[in-house]
């Protein structure tokens, strides 16, 4: 069965989609109504920025989605998905692939997931930073250890490795627990916590944009963050959403679960391929 799959933030670089854009008539008028939304000319952006550029929340997260959204569309006729899934933000992108939301209407609410969690970032300062070679359930001991600062997992990626998100006291105080259990603790270059409590406000300023969005029943089931679950009816759809903002991105397990279901080809579109690197070390047997 053929599973698409969509990257979140961290995947953009300098560049991206000008090949598509310039190759492609229904990409470079879905380009150039991308600009009119947003207010502001974000191929621009893309196709000459700097890294710097790109690294700014309110451009990274619109830029991954429109190219995503993009090469699904390029594919025309070939785009026939038995299941998608996407990492964070790339939820979005997997959902309006998937016809539950229309192109427009996806990118304001990307744009404004995009704002509010850079006005989260600055309301409640915090970090992440990404544990090698621990199991999940040491992962998870250590955050629980932590009781006079903010820290959770964020982002179960593949097996030994799952990012953490919260406080700089806290993400340090894990560090510190783990010395010695695990192969390393890297500091991630991140703008705040995402996906742990401190994007609160963030969750409580998208809610009312979700809700005034229309979603429909996807073309197939959508595997979603939250639970890893396959989703198609929009009003869960639209709650595990918004759950996602403070809730633990659940990858390794959303594989897992597409392949028990069935999926044996997996194809990442958007910038880069750091999707396609998560899942070999998921199931080395699929590609």
């Amino acid at each position: 069965m053929k599973s698409f799959v969509f990257p979140g933030q961290g995947s953009q670089f300098p560049g991206m989609g000008k090949d598509l854009f310039e190759s492609n008539t229904s990409v470079k008028e879905m380009f150039l109504k991308a600009n009119d939304v947003l207010g502001f000319d974000i191929c621009d952006i893309m196709f000459n920025g700097t890294e710097e550029d790109l690294k700014q929340t309110k451009v990274t997260q619109p830029a991954v989605f429109l190219l995503s959204v993009a090469m699904a569309k390029a594919m025309g006729d070939e785009f026939k998905p038995d299941m998608v899934a996407g990492h964070s933000l790339g939820e979005f992108s997997a959902l309006t692939a998937a016809r539950s939301i229309e192109f427009e209407a996806a990118l304001k609410l990307v744009a404004k997931r995009a704002f509010a969690m850079q006005t989260a970032c600055e309301q409640n300062p915090g970090t992440m930073a990404a544990v090698i070679g621990g199991a999940d359930e040491l992962v998870e001991e250590a955050c629980a250890s932590v009781k006079e600062a903010t820290v959770v997992p964020a982002n179960y990626n593949s097996p030994g490795q799952v990012v953490i998100s919260g406080t700089a006291e806290g993400v340090t105080k894990v560090g510190e627990y783990l010395q010695g259990k695990v192969k390393g603790v890297v500091a991630l270059a991140v703008g705040g916590a995402f996906h742990s409590p401190l994007m609160e406000s963030a969750r409580a300023e998208l809610a009312k944009a979700i809700e005034s969005t229309e979603f429909k029943t996807p073309i197939c089931p959508v595997y979603q963050n939250v639970d890893a679950k396959p989703h198609t009816d929009p009003a869960e759809i639209k709650a595990n959403l918004l759950s996602q903002l403070t809730s633990p991105v659940r990858w390794t397990q959303t594989v897992q679960n597409m392949i028990h279901d069935g999926a044996n080809e997996f194809q990442e579109l958007g910038p880069g391929n750091v999707l396609t690197k998560l899942i070999k070390r998921i199931q080395k047997s699929i590609g």
